[in-house]
């Protein structure tokens, strides 16, 4: 039997409404205010998603061993939409990391927080 469960996986960030925003448009959900330093997804599917204000956040490089990305996140996207998601993430402000090899079956992005994240065609 487990010990716990998981409950959100939390991102630390400059501004948490501002991110939770951003994913929310991304993977659906209602991005809450809980109080000034926290905000989190209500009613998206799958893992819960929250956001941690972190003061003098410093956004993880991709790829780099001396600054470690810790974690990123993998967003399924149905191949046939690749294209025209990553117009949308990049509309809502996710920056580009590695999408150049279309052949391949994922790109990476950074939030506009700078947290890396996948689009992976499923």
């Amino acid at each position: 039997m487990p010990l716990a469960k998981l409950g959100y996986v939390v991102l630390d960030c400059p501004d948490p409404l501002a991110l939770a925003t951003f994913y929310a448009a991304v993977i659906g959900g209602t991005p809450k205010r809980d109080d000034d330093d926290w905000a989190h997804l209500e009613g998206q599917d799958g893992t819960p998603l929250a956001f941690q204000a972190a003061p003098g956040h410093v956004p993880p490089q991709w790829p780099a061993a001396t600054h470690s990305q810790q974690f990123h996140l993998d967003l399924d996207v149905p191949q046939a939409e690749m294209d025209a998601v990553e117009k949308e993430v990049l509309a809502l402000g996710a920056t580009v990391l590695d999408a150049e090899d279309r052949e391949r079956s994922f790109r990476v992005y950074a939030d506009p927080a700078g947290h890396p994240f996948c689009l992976c065609a499923c």
